[in-house]
């Protein structure tokens, strides 16, 4: 038996409950693991209570990202005993996830951990953090370095804002965080943030051109805000655009991309290689302090996810959660 984080769906209407699970409901993937830590992200809010239809088929396992032990394995890539994790790859919502004891995925979704990395550090991480190294390497791609300018991050109290800052203070770049919660701009200054100012500035209609202020961008909110960001991007700099916590439209105009040659780059978390993978994680082990993790975290047990899940959507949760599946 296991304990999951369980959605279902009848007549009765949508449920997510804290379930104890034969291990024969596991589905019949290849590696078998025994989960240490899972994650709360917005995404999994959105699969618990049931807002937005994030969960694709029934009955589902919620938890986007999990990091654990290998139980047993029929692919030759894995042994027992092998410390793993896996983000993204459309668990929460097509497969099973990893708000439970045990998980079965496919191989192919399954990456080692890192030496210097432990299944606890890398759920403090989680998808939040890995999307944020991904932001930071698609802006260094496009030659967006430090004496370049103004870093902006929207959303910079959520998981991906936070590590950003984090990981991009510690590169030496100069940061400005664009919250919609002044009370935590201590906290925001803490990890990096050279300047914090309201996210009113950007979260309303505004002008197809704006006056240059950012090298570049990192943009987790969309709608408006993402639009004001890019029409205030200096000549040839660089969005990195990864959510959606405004909108998923995108009112703006050609005119940032056409008379300045800002690049709008879009983050895919969910489906990169394990090339990019490995990559965005041995960096995240040299230029995302622990120090700033521990500022933003707070651990949960499994049930705990339920009642953390809405504050997730009224904006009420800072930075990361890690989940414990065995609390």
């Amino acid at each position: 038996m296991f304990n999951a984080v369980y959605i279902s769906k009848d007549d009765n209407g949508y449920h997510a409950d804290i379930a104890a699970l034969e291990d024969t409901a596991l589905p019949d993937e290849d590696v078998i693991i025994e989960v240490h830590y899972s994650t709360l992200n917005y995404k999994d809010a959105l699969a618990i209570t049931g807002k937005s239809p994030v969960v694709r088929t029934f009955p589902m396992v919620a938890g986007i990202d999990l990091a654990g032990t290998v139980l047993s394995s029929r692919s030759a890539k894995f042994n027992p005993g092998d410390n793993v994790l896996v983000n993204g790859w459309g668990l929460g919502e097509q497969y099973w996830g990893g708000l439970a004891q045990k998980a079965a995925v496919d191989s192919a979704f399954v990456q080692l951990l890192p030496n210097t990395i432990t299944p606890y550090h890398a759920m403090n991480v989680g998808t939040a953090g890995y999307t944020a190294m991904l932001c930071v390497m698609a802006l260094e791609s496009h030659n967006i370095t430090p004496d370049k300018g103004e870093i902006l991050v929207t959303g910079a109290n959520g998981g991906v804002g936070t590590t950003a800052i984090a990981i991009l203070a510690k590169l030496g770049y100069t940061v400005v965080a664009s919250t919609g919660r002044m009370e935590q701009a201590d906290t925001l200054k803490a990890l990096g943030a050279s300047e914090v100012i309201s996210r009113s500035q950007f979260s309303e209609p505004g002008r197809p051109l704006a006056k240059e202020r950012w090298a570049g961008v990192v943009d987790s909110v969309g709608s408006h805000t993402l639009a004001n960001a890019c029409a205030s991007t200096m000549s040839e700099g660089a969005v990195a655009a990864c959510g959606l916590a405004q909108g998923m439209d995108f009112p703006s105009t050609v005119a940032p991309f056409i008379l300045r040659g800002v690049k709008l780059l879009g983050i895919n978390s969910v489906t990169q290689s394990l090339a990019v993978r490995e990559k965005a994680w041995a960096r995240i082990a040299t230029d995302l302090p622990p120090e700033s993790l521990a500022l933003i975290t707070q651990n949960a047990g499994l049930a705990d996810a339920l009642a953390i899940a809405p504050d997730f959507l009224s904006g009420q949760v800072q930075g990361r959660v890690v989940v414990d599946v065995n609390k």
